[in-house]
């Protein structure tokens, strides 16, 4: 894996020769039109190169809009949509990804996630997205909330790894098996409500932030980057955007990750990827 240092430049080579960055942009309940508009740009002003959607989000064509309006070249960008479950089967994907390319006014999508294993339809959406890939209209393909056996499932299938799996993940959830799996398998983790959606009002992370001179957040996002798992914090305002950005000039020492880790509770804010009904 590349340094953990450089804020915006570097990042772990993914399986497939790709490298992506460390940080990223996530917009996950983030208002189409001017809101997304202004947040990704502002991102990208920032340094960000990053920018995690989804066409659940019904955000893509702000997306879009702010890559065109942002002034920088395309091939500096590293741009994530997903299929979401209404979408999902064989042919179902296939349109899918025409859509989000359409709306996101991209020839190419640099990484496309399966968004739910959807019983009965995962599999077939899988197939699609490999024949994506060859097709030439994504670059990278992954999956997202995808537990052990619905890996195995898709990879007994197709003999296709995907390059990334993204997952809840954050100090009250460490998914210590999921991630060992996926270290095993070269399969990179990536981290969704990696700031506990808010709830950050941890003695430790606050002792470890007046130890580092940081906030809870960027010693949340370290200890995320540290481990190997790029990281997708969510905001809407450029000053937080950029704070937290603030996560490459410093590092935990080893006994604190490990006292991080001491926080899990298997406590999920999300859904739980093997009982979900929507």
């Amino acid at each position: 894996m590349s340094q953990l240092n450089g804020p915006f430049t570097g990042g772990p080579t993914l399986s497939d020769g790709v490298t992506m960055p460390w940080l990223g942009l996530g917009v996950w309940q983030t208002k189409d039109g001017d809101e997304v508009i202004h947040a990704v740009k502002s991102a990208i002003e920032i340094g960000y190169r990053s920018i995690d959607t989804a066409s659940a989000y019904k955000n893509e064509e702000g997306v879009g809009q702010a890559i065109k309006e942002a002034g920088v070249s395309r091939e500096e960008l590293f741009i994530t949509t997903k299929v979401f479950n209404d979408e999902q089967g064989y042919e179902q994907t296939l349109k899918a990804c025409e859509s989000s390319r359409k709306k996101l006014g991209l020839d190419v999508i640099d990484l496309y996630l399966i968004h739910w294993p959807v019983k009965d339809k995962f599999r077939e959406t899988w197939k699609a997205l490999v024949h994506l890939q060859k097709e030439g209209f994504v670059k990278s393909i992954g999956v997202s909330n995808f537990q052990t056996h619905h890996l195995n499932s898709i990879i007994e299938d197709t003999g296709v790894v995907p390059v990334v799996n993204q997952v809840e993940f954050h100090p009250l959830l460490t998914q210590r098996e999921l991630l060992k799996y996926c270290q095993d398998q070269n399969i990179q983790l990536e981290a969704w409500s990696p700031l506990l959606q808010g709830n950050l009002d941890i003695p430790l992370l606050q002792d470890l932030a007046q130890k580092y001179g940081k906030t809870p957040a960027q010693i949340v996002l370290r200890w995320d980057i540290q481990q190997g798992v790029i990281t997708i914090p969510k905001s809407i305002h450029a000053d937080r955007i950029r704070e937290n950005a603030g996560i490459f000039d410093f590092t935990l020492s080893d006994e604190d990750v490990v006292a991080i880790e001491g926080l899990n509770k298997n406590h999920r804010y999300g859904p739980d990827p093997d009982n979900f009904d929507f």
